[in-house]
């Protein structure tokens, strides 16, 4: 039986209490919670030691991993303290909306055939088959749309896109950038893209003329990404959706300086919330490339539409 004393003092700390409420939903390795709540494993493991030392949660071992749960049976007296506090955990919301994504994933079995799959592709020669024969392809099977490209830059994605859709906006906020893009979509004869110097949070684009809104690597650039989610949602008709790829979350704080990177990537349930409160509907994101050379980074997919 937990000491009502002992509990008292391990529940005081605002961190252990996001952690319990956690367990009392599901059952979860120190890996999912260092995801959910984007911390590391050092941190996540002394708090669930001292919750464990209280008697508030028990492990198992399956397999490789160790699983932690709340115990299911508290005093009424901790319960009622659990019940009290749950109002004063700002991020209690947030950490439910990431658990659920989490437990997405962990049921997402075709999914992981498809990372294994991802992970061989590329890595043995067979002739013919490329990552740009494979782009050519799908673009020929997308119906022509009128496409948003948000931080176009030089407009290299942009003239793909071009080739396959009715219409392309490309915005990027340097003029420079606008104008060399521009002059090079011109000479290879596409006439049915055009290059607009803009802000993401502020694109020169009409609201509900736009089927697709796209963020290639550019969000994390935004000051303010979600007023740039937001104003692509303004700027997509009703069935419109949106594409984001982008940097997962990262410690490599030396993108500010090498790349110009205002944000530090954004984490899975990061993006999914974003897109939710901008209005988004049937929002799906997934980690899909991880680079093999030191730092590592990970690209993150996120879809959604407007209803």
């Amino acid at each position: 039986m937990p000491s009502i004393l002992k509990s008292i003092r391990v529940l005081a700390d605002p961190l252990r209490l996001r952690i319990l409420f956690l367990l009392e939903k599901e059952e979860l390795s120190v890996a999912e919670i260092q995801e959910i709540l984007a911390m590391g494993q050092s941190r996540i493991s002394t708090h669930l030691s001292q919750l464990k030392q209280a008697e508030l949660v028990e492990d198992r071992r399956s397999g490789k991993n160790v699983l932690y749960r709340m115990v299911r049976v508290l005093p009424p007296e901790i319960r009622a303290l659990l019940e009290a506090s749950r109002a004063e955990i700002p991020d209690a919301e947030d950490d439910a909306r990431a658990l659920d994504l989490a437990l997405r994933k962990r049921a997402d079995r075709m999914r992981s055939y498809f990372d294994e799959l991802a992970g061989r592709f590329g890595k043995q020669y067979v002739p013919g088959r490329s990552w740009r024969g494979l782009a050519e392809a799908l673009l020929l099977l997308m119906p022509p749309l009128d496409i948003a490209d948000l931080g176009a830059g030089e407009g290299a994605f942009s003239q793909l896109l071009a080739r396959r859709a009715r219409r392309v906006i490309a915005v990027d906020n340097s003029p420079r950038m606008v104008e060399v893009a521009q002059e090079l979509a011109t000479r290879n004869g596409l006439a049915n893209i055009e290059f607009r110097v803009g802000d993401l949070e502020t694109p020169p684009i009409a609201d509900g003329s736009m089927d697709l809104a796209f963020f290639s690597q550019s969000l994390h650039h935004a000051l303010h990404p979600q007023r740039a989610l937001d104003a692509a949602w303004q700027l997509l008709r009703p069935g419109g959706r949106i594409a984001i790829l982008d940097l997962k979350r990262h410690n490599f704080e030396e993108a500010r300086e090498l790349y110009a990177d205002h944000w530090l990537g954004f984490g899975e349930a990061e993006l999914e919330a974003a897109l939710l409160k901008a209005g988004f509907t049937n929002v799906q994101v997934a980690t899909v490339h991880r680079e093999e050379e030191t730092p590592h980074f990970e690209t993150v997919l996120a879809l959604g539409e407007k209803s």
